[in-house]
């Protein structure tokens, strides 16, 4: 399993994968992380606007045109779909999910000047450079979204093996710049909801168990008061505005219109919505115009990183032969 930093031990027992073929599953993740660049690349042009003033600028804003207040070429993405290839290709690298490989990866992606990069994680990064410790302080403070968005290499690394090693990969790499426990909680949601879409669960049953758990344990992500306008880097605004876009529409297309149109921080409730979409509906759902129009080099690395990130779950000889 994956703990605080240490290999993959893979000894415990394999969680069966139900309901899809290979082919399928790796359709659903190749969808997912195409799902996440896109919806990040068509949430960047409205980021940090309201609702209204998306309606005045532009109506609806369903096409990825750049521009924004990063000023991106059309189909440039943010250090949504970016840091989540940095974390893919330090898994992919050590063969396992590592705190130390991890907080190294992300060090040298912001050495590298990206696009952007929120307050927190500068923060712990830096931390990380004076340090060397690998896991930021628990802090109240730090339950932005920056590590839900970047969970989907976790998800495939960890498809087939128990919740448990889930959960425990994800705090290696999450801790590194958020290390607050509504984090946590969404981060391990997530990578459970795609790990289910990748399986063929069925959208209800996810939404009972997965959104229910949440909901259960941390009540303030309670998603079905209010509308979630505007939403915040508040991890919680992120959830409630994913969850109420996602679990109302039938498309992929419909869902990251709907979630983008709200505005606020539609970079990351677009990317994570267009990850869930992806797995729940597989590639042909997402629209051909959003693809051709996806900086080409993005897509590559998302596409390279699927396939062996799921091999890395796969049971061992040893586990099929039991």
């Amino acid at each position: 399993m994956f703990w605080r930093g240490e290999l993959i031990a893979r000894t415990a027992p394999v969680r069966q994968r139900i309901g899809t073929s290979h082919a399928t599953c790796v359709n659903r993740g190749m969808a997912a992380y195409l799902g996440l660049a896109i919806g990040d690349a068509l949430g960047a042009t409205v980021e940090f606007l309201t609702p209204n003033e998306i309606r005045h600028q532009i109506g609806v804003h369903r096409e990825i045109t750049g521009g924004g207040w990063l000023r991106l070429k059309a189909g440039q993405v943010t250090d949504d779909t970016t840091m989540s290839l940095a974390l893919g290709d330090a898994i992919l690298a050590k063969g396992a999910i590592q705190a130390q490989a991890t907080a190294e990866a992300f060090t040298a992606w912001m050495r590298a000047k990206p696009v952007d990069i929120g307050n927190t994680v500068r923060r712990n990064l830096i931390h990380f450079r004076q340090t060397g410790n690998p896991e930021a302080p628990a802090s109240e403070h730090d339950a932005g979204n920056g590590a839900a968005m970047r969970v989907l290499p976790v998800a495939l690394a960890c498809y087939g093996q128990p919740e448990k090693t889930s959960i425990l990969a994800n705090r290696a790499q999450a801790h590194v710049t958020h290390h607050n426990p509504l984090s946590d909680a969404a981060c391990e949601t997530l990578i459970l909801m795609v790990q289910d879409f990748l399986a063929g669960r069925d959208a209800v049953a996810v939404e009972r168990e997965r959104a229910g758990r949440l909901v259960s344990e941390f009540p303030v992500f309670s998603y079905d008061r209010r509308r979630c306008d505007n939403p915040s880097g508040f991890i919680v605004d992120t959830v409630q505005a994913v969850f109420q876009s996602f679990f109302a529409t039938e498309t992929f297309e419909d869902c990251l219109i709907e979630v983008v149109n709200r505005g606020g921080d539609a970079d990351t409730t677009g990317a994570i919505a267009g990850m869930l979409a992806g797995a729940r509906y597989g590639l042909a759902s997402i629209p051909g115009r959003w693809l051709a129009i996806l900086d080409e080099r993005i897509s590559a690395r998302c596409l390279a990183q699927v396939s062996p990130l799921l091999a890395l779950g796969e049971p061992t000889r040893e586990a099929r032969q039991i």
